[in-house]
């Protein structure tokens, strides 16, 4: 008898942690999540570039909206933005690109 508690109570967590699940699953499917669509058609104007962890507390974060990237740092207790409106990462990859091609073209 003892034992069929422990299996009656082990079967009520693992269904009330389904329909925790469950009812999770069906909030981010209506829209009740964290995310927040865009309508259909229209660009997306924020973007994360790129995260890079300086140590346990901090981060460097990229962050792009509306073509203009923007250096944070993100930390436990304060957030820093360390540069604003940087050109879009796409021009500064071409550059880089023709700065490239010009090095090879000098002897």
């Amino acid at each position: 008898m003892d034992l069929d508690i422990y299996f009656r109570f082990l079967l009520a967590l693992l269904f009330v942690l389904g329909l925790i699940g469950l009812l999770a699953v069906i909030a981010r499917r209506f829209g009740l999540g964290y995310r927040v669509r865009t309508r259909p058609g229209q660009p997306r104007r924020l973007a994360l570039v790129e995260v890079m962890p300086l140590d346990a507390k901090r981060r460097l974060v990229l962050v792009r909206r509306d073509e203009v990237e923007h250096l944070l740092l993100l930390g436990q207790g304060t957030d820093t933005v360390i540069e604003a409106g940087i050109a879009s990462g796409s021009l500064f990859s071409a550059e880089l690109a023709r700065s490239g091609r010009e090095a090879e073209s000098t002897p």
